[in-house]
């Protein structure tokens, strides 16, 4: 059978794609279908056929998946931040320890690794402890919310259920005041207005409150009434900050951060460890699941006290600090000086003395430690999606560190670079996804290495 655009075929539903549509095989093609569950029968109509693969849209579910629920939010068939609300949070567990398993055997040849499954949340909502919420006006309407599906339209919303609270009484008030102060939200495709993006981050722990203003301009006339209104909306806010992209880019932040009320930094904590986040500071999003990624890599790492730990991709100096309580020594390196930085002023928050950090390409920075005679032991790597850099697991290859933890946000990338360190005289003991993100398809896994 060939598939051909506007046929209408009712299709069975084998798996989901990593951004959360339906697959189904037509006689061995490929469909895509958006909101389509595994499981479930389906009746579509093709929009698009390609040499290897196709996409329908979806006009009736025939047969549903008993994981279908209904998605509680609004907005969610046309907002980009969830993929599948629709998707019972037990079933979207079993999907993402089954995406893991698949690329351990597809992409990384290795189908006897053991693969758990995923440690999730007890209350899958209200996790993000940062919000990106970009404005605009269209026909003279403030507009507030999250990017619509492939595209930079905006999916108009009071609310996020993934959100804190505070983030979505910012949202709400602002965009409703807005022409009030006389402050435009910004043109993206005109480059003019003013008000770009509104962050807001706040601490699990500590309950403290940042607001990050992204404007086109460094000055502009609305400053007081715009801190005024975010005082009054969220009271507890402990920081309001400026940030200045002048740019005509899709990228959210520019060079310039401005404090314009309170303090430059807010503090939370992970277990009994505080860390202080800037306006532009890595962190993770989820802190509750945050305790349980680090916790396991902890476990993994099987620290005695006698280590000294490399801490590659170190960031703030998250995982390091968790280490140093663990191990001898810990030195951690990182590209972003910025990120050292902070790094270090964590280190003298807590009181660690034994967190030694370096600016640099870690595939530069841990040649060097070797040729200054330091000795490791175990490695941690925690790198952005696009895994290892290849220079750097050549050079682990070179100096095999008898231990390896591997903490992944990119399963495909963790399964290519296992069977690269697997193929350099290493063996995968096992691998623990962690639910980092509910109700996306992301998730995260920490794997265990050892040197044979």
């Amino acid at each position: 059978m060939t598939v051909k655009k506007n046929d209408r075929l009712s299709v069975y539903i084998e798996d989901l794609t990593h951004d959360g549509a339906g697959v189904a095989k037509v006689d061995g093609y490929p469909l895509f279908v958006a909101g389509a569950l595994p499981g479930e029968t389906v009746e579509t109509h093709v929009l698009k056929t390609l040499k290897n693969y196709g996409f329908a849209k979806l006009l009736n579910v025939v047969e549903a998946s008993p994981d279908r629920v209904m998605a509680p939010c609004p907005v969610f068939d046309q907002c980009g931040g969830c993929q599948l609300q629709h998707f019972s949070y037990e079933g979207q567990l079993k999907f993402k320890e089954n995406m893991v398993r698949q690329v351990m055997t597809r992409i990384g040849k290795l189908p006897d690794v053991p693969v758990h499954p995923v440690k999730g949340m007890a209350n899958p909502w209200r996790y993000r402890n940062k919000s990106q919420i970009p404005f605009a006006e269209e026909a003279g309407i403030v507009k507030a919310g999250f990017y619509k599906i492939r595209s930079h339209n905006i999916a108009n919303t009071d609310a996020c259920m993934i959100q804190s609270e505070e983030a979505d009484s910012i949202m709400m008030n602002l965009k409703r005041e807005l022409q009030g102060l006389g402050l435009r939200a910004y043109d993206e495709v005109g480059h003019r207005g003013m008000l770009r993006h509104v962050i807001v981050r706040k601490g699990r722990a500590s309950g403290e409150v940042m607001v990050v203003l992204v404007t086109l301009k460094k000055k502009f006339p609305q400053k007081e009434a715009a801190i005024e209104l975010i005082r009054r909306v969220v009271p507890h806010v402990t920081s309001i900050v400026q940030n200045v992209n002048p740019n005509k880019t899709n990228v959210i932040f520019g060079d310039e951060t401005i404090t314009l009320w309170g303090k430059p930094v807010i503090v939370d904590s992970i277990g009994d460890t505080k860390f202080e986040i800037s306006a532009r500071s890595f962190y993770q999003v989820n802190p509750e699941q945050t305790e349980v990624l680090y916790k396991q890599a902890l476990d993994y790492a099987q620290l005695n006290g006698d280590e000294t730990v490399i801490d590659a991709y170190c960031g703030i100096g998250t995982i390091s600090l968790f280490l140093a309580k663990k191990a001898k020594e810990v030195y951690g390196v990182e590209i972003v000086p910025q990120a050292i930085e902070d790094a270090k002023r964590n280190a003298e928050l807590n009181g660690v003395t034994n967190a030694h950090f370096e600016a640099g390409a870690a595939e530069d920075v841990i040649p060097k430690w070797y040729a200054e005679g330091k000795r490791f032991d175990v490695l941690m790597v925690d790198p952005p999606r696009k895994g290892c850099d290849e220079k750097l697991l050549q050079t682990i290859l070179e100096y095999k560190p008898k231990r390896i933890v591997y903490v992944s946000c990119n399963p495909a990338t963790l399964a290519r670079d296992l069977r690269i360190l697997e193929d350099g005289g290493y063996r995968t003991q096992e691998v623990q996804p962690v639910d980092m993100f509910p109700h996306t398809t992301h998730v995260e896994a920490v794997t265990w290495l050892e040197l044979i």
